[in-house]
């Protein structure tokens, strides 16, 4: 089967073409580092050709809140349009647990600008939510660092491995068009100043976290327990991966 991975440069996109290549699967990486831009359609045409599945993992290069808009309407516009002509049967996206609960800030009003123009176009498709990675705890951090200080929110969290995201979103590309959204989260819950505090340990980082009930995520967003973990209403896939166990293999 032939799969086009869009962002398949990225850090899902390099481990998803790789697993799926693995599988047997004819898989084109697209990008425009690769020649493939769904922003101006340059090459887009021709890596749709032939094409039975189209996996859209790609990221906004700037998260400001005009231009992020602007990059996930004009891509996925494009880019469904595209699959439509090329006759694509399913259409896979990666998204995040949570978007409509987070639509203070401007990424994920865009992110939900996304899946909206995924779920009225006529392809069928499957939205991948996934929780915030392991591999994002450093910028969390450091978008919340004042002088010595980390201020974080108590908020739960269930993060998840990169590793695991790539080889859940190909579980999904190859299965069935499930024409509606499912979750993908880590084993574990666990609060956010806590999981610094645990990464600041493990990667022997002094810096300070305090807790902060008004702190926001990500710098513009208020959280609570309910924000950023599956609550029901999706099917969810729970993973295998522990923090900790990820922490020991990286930092140890």
């Amino acid at each position: 089967m032939k799969i086009v991975v869009i962002g398949g440069s990225g850090l899902i996109g390099k481990k998803l073409v790789n697993n799926l290549r693995q599988l047997g699967h004819e898989v084109v990486a697209a990008s425009p580092s690769l020649g493939v831009n769904t922003i101006t359609g340059e090459g887009l045409a021709e890596a749709l050709n032939g094409a039975q599945v189209v996996v859209d993992v790609s990221n906004a290069p700037s998260w400001e809140d005009q231009a992020v808009l602007d990059f996930f309407v004009t891509s996925n516009t494009n880019l469904l349009a595209a699959e439509a002509t090329a006759g694509v049967s399913h259409h896979v996206a990666l998204s995040v647990v949570g978007t409509e609960r987070l639509l203070q800030s401007g990424y994920f009003r865009a992110k939900m600008a996304q899946e909206e123009l995924i779920q009225n176009a006529k392809v069928p498709y499957t939205i991948v939510r996934a929780t915030q990675f392991f591999e994002f705890i450093g910028g969390i951090a450091d978008v919340a660092t004042q002088g010595d200080t980390v201020r974080l929110p108590s908020a739960l969290m269930q993060p998840i491995v990169s590793d695991d995201v790539a080889a859940a979103v190909a579980h999904f590309t190859l299965a069935a068009p499930a024409n509606g959204i499912v979750d993908v989260a880590g084993p574990d819950q666990i609060r956010m100043d806590e999981l610094v505090r645990q990464f600041f340990k493990a990667t022997k980082d002094p810096r300070q976290v305090v807790s902060d009930a008004n702190a926001p995520y990500y710098g513009s967003v208020q959280v609570n327990d309910q924000s950023l973990v599956p609550i029901g209403g999706h099917p969810t896939t729970t993973t295998t991966t522990h923090l900790k166990d990820w922490l020991s293999r990286n930092y140890a």
